[in-house]
């Protein structure tokens, strides 16, 4: 377009006539519009594996996808109707060169230098970017795994489990303590306890079970230095109470925990089979090879004995003696302790039933139990022990079943270490220590650690589907499979900017960071095109003016046309790398609610647009011209592809 106006008139600014200019800006949509419409489609095409994910993942990431996939849709339609038509309304009155405008003018000054450089140094620029292709896989490989990013909720869940057979006034007290020491910490705003299950069907907790909930001031005012885990440590240290094991998470996450996977911490080992006994001492054996592996906290087996049981056997030949019958000492025993219904009472439409038992004097220990009165028809009252034997017997509290057999677990969290790591090394551990299991037992892992596996054999599919989509649609934007690939090799160096920033940021690996890798392709292919079109365009240039035979086009000639499609367009590209980078940035400094989970989408997408863009700017006009050449020294001519709808 600069050469045009510095043809037609030598000046810098001219007013192009109507005609002229509605021609140019029908040429221009026509090489552009194609090229932005089919980038389009592959963001779009690249996120819809994203529907893929089922589960927690799925359903937190579901409406992102839904929302970018609407949003680009619309955009797509958008470019090729709209943006025409608005350009011929806004792009009058007089027009100046590119050179005129001192952005391009700086960014030409120096880029160009750059571009020759690397094309001078063509191996050392091509071996650079391998290099650090191949430095960023085992920096990929050594990060940690997790399900998800731990979300900060701004409270943490305290659940301290006691013995079985604790008293309704001894958990009481253990909850009011507790409370008290809590509240002793300056950033704890309010504390509330509950001991054993909520007025629900849903909820079975025992009455050794304590769910204290802890909601924390704003970070503003908590003391200087100070971290959540500095927190909970502290509270775990001043609540080492004799008798209770200590537990400790969130709110939220925990009721997802225990709904999706009937485990109420980070990780659960549970172990299958046929007598309580044996599945409690496998579990008791666990633990122990458990403790001391780092990252394990809370570490704790979930009681399948020490629950207390009153044993009434009734002495058949005692009643005999007296005159009475099983039933009519079960009677006694039943009124006395289960109470018994006496009639229903009717308030509007509500109906309650009124039951009558004796009083907690008369049932409150063993001694008061035995001498309950039984009444006989020739003896007069009898007490209980005359005619049953009353004895206090171990059973279990609660017993689980999961699959139609018996179940037992062993629970703990992880903190300080990510979640994958730990339980390889604990599985590892395990593995070695258990070889064989008896007939019908065995194991199985599950909590968070249950939907990290689903979740990483779901993305082992998701990944070369979503490559497989952008290659097809990129061929149908450049007709040609060279060119296609010649973008798709951008995915791989976006790649190098998404594992430094993790690794920088120490961040784990997680569904979110794959979903972040997953929107960075779609971005890193869209720069790519637009720098393969500009790249064709410089090729047409030159067959236009040249030829297209070995005899008039020399290396020189592809060389300073590579240079000049790559320089003298430097501003789109340059915008489009930007307005992505702009969009993302204020994610990484940004604080609340919401934040741990946005930041490891962002990270992979910030690196690798600003790696894929240096590599889209220096090597893929240095791989372009080594095709080009490559063309010419073989076929005698260069492949023009030209853009057109």
């Amino acid at each position: 377009m600069t050469k045009l106006f510095n043809k037609i008139t030598g000046k810098d600014k001219y007013r192009i006539p109507e005609l002229v200019r509605m021609q140019i800006i029908e040429k221009a949509c026509k090489q552009v519009s194609r090229g932005v419409f089919f980038s389009t489609i592959i963001i779009i095409t690249s996120f819809l594996p994203v529907f893929l994910l089922t589960g927690q993942e799925g359903k937190l990431f579901h409406p992102l996808a839904y929302t970018k996939t609407f949003i680009m849709v619309v955009d797509a339609l958008l470019v090729v109707t709209l943006a025409p038509v608005l350009i011929t309304f806004f792009m009058k009155g007089r027009f100046r060169p590119e050179t005129a405008n001192p952005v391009n003018r700086l960014l030409e000054r120096v880029y160009e230098p750059v571009i020759r450089g690397c094309i001078k140094w063509r191996k050392t620029t091509i071996a650079v970017n391998i290099i650090a292709l191949a430095i960023s896989i085992p920096l990929l490989l050594s990060l940690g795994r997790e399900f998800m990013p731990p979300l900060d909720e701004g409270s943490l869940l305290f659940m301290p489990v006691t013995l079985p057979d604790v008293s309704n006034s001894e958990v009481k007290r253990i909850l009011q303590v507790q409370d008290k020491i809590i509240k002793t910490v300056p950033e704890v705003k309010n504390v509330l306890g509950k001991a054993g299950r909520a007025n629900t069907a849903t909820d079975n907790s025992p009455i050794s079970m304590i769910e204290t909930i802890i909601l924390l001031k704003p970070q503003a005012e908590w003391r200087p230095g100070i971290t959540k885990n500095d927190i909970i440590n502290e509270l775990n240290n001043k609540l080492q109470i004799p008798g209770v094991t200590n537990g400790w998470t969130q709110p939220i996450i925990n009721r997802i925990n225990m709904l999706s996977t009937g485990i109420r911490t980070d990780v659960g080992v549970k172990v299958y089979g046929q007598n309580l006994d044996t599945i409690y001492a496998f579990a008791e054996t666990i633990k122990k090879q458990l403790q001391g592996i780092d990252g394990i906290k809370d570490l704790y087996v979930e009681p399948i004995t020490g629950g207390k049981y009153i044993d009434i056997h009734i002495k058949r030949d005692e009643i005999s003696r007296y005159g009475l019958s099983v039933d009519d000492v079960n009677r006694v025993i039943e009124i006395a302790l289960g109470g018994m219904k006496l009639t229903t009472t009717v308030e509007g439409r509500q109906r309650f039933s009124v039951n009558a038992r004796f009083g907690q004097d008369f049932r409150n220990n063993l001694t008061a139990l035995k001498r309950l009165q039984v009444q006989t028809m020739n003896y007069g009252p009898v007490p209980l022990e005359a005619v049953a034997d009353v004895t206090i017997a171990e059973g279990p509290p609660m017993i689980n079943s999961e699959n139609a057999m018996l179940r037992g677990t062993v629970l703990f969290n992880v903190r300080e270490r990510d979640l994958g790591s730990t339980v390889t090394e604990a599985r590892e551990k395990l593995n070695a220590m258990i070889s064989k299991l008896p007939k019908g037992y065995y194991l199985e892992w599950s909590g968070q650690y249950e939907n990290l596996i689903r979740s990483e054999r779901t993305l082992k599919l998701i990944l070369p589907v979503v490559l497989l989509i952008i290659f097809i649609s990129m061929y149908f934007a450049f007709n040609s499979a060279r060119e296609a690939f010649l973008s798709l090799i951008t995915i791989p160096f976006a790649l190098i900017g998404g594992a430094y920033m993790i690794w920088i940021w120490d961040v784990n690996l997680s569904v979110a960071v794959a979903v972040g890798f997953i929107a960075l392709f779609g971005l890193a292919v869209e720069t790519g095109i637009v720098m393969v079109i500009y790249l064709n365009d410089a090729m047409q240039q030159l067959v236009a003016r040249k030829g297209n035979s070995r005899e008039v086009i020399t290396r020189d000639d592809l060389r300073e046309y590579v240079i000049a499609g790559a320089a003298k367009r430097l501003r789109p590209k340059i915008m489009t790398v930007c307005v992505s980078l702009f969009a993302l940035v204020p994610i990484l400094w940004s604080h609340g609610v919401g934040s741990d989970v946005m930041k490891p989408i962002v990270l992979p997408m910030v690196g690798g647009v600003l790696t894929s863009a240096t590599h889209i700017l220096l090597v893929t006009p240095l791989i372009f011209l080594m095709a080009k050449e490559y063309e010419l020294r073989k076929h005698g001519k260069i492949d023009v592809l030209e853009a057109k709808h």
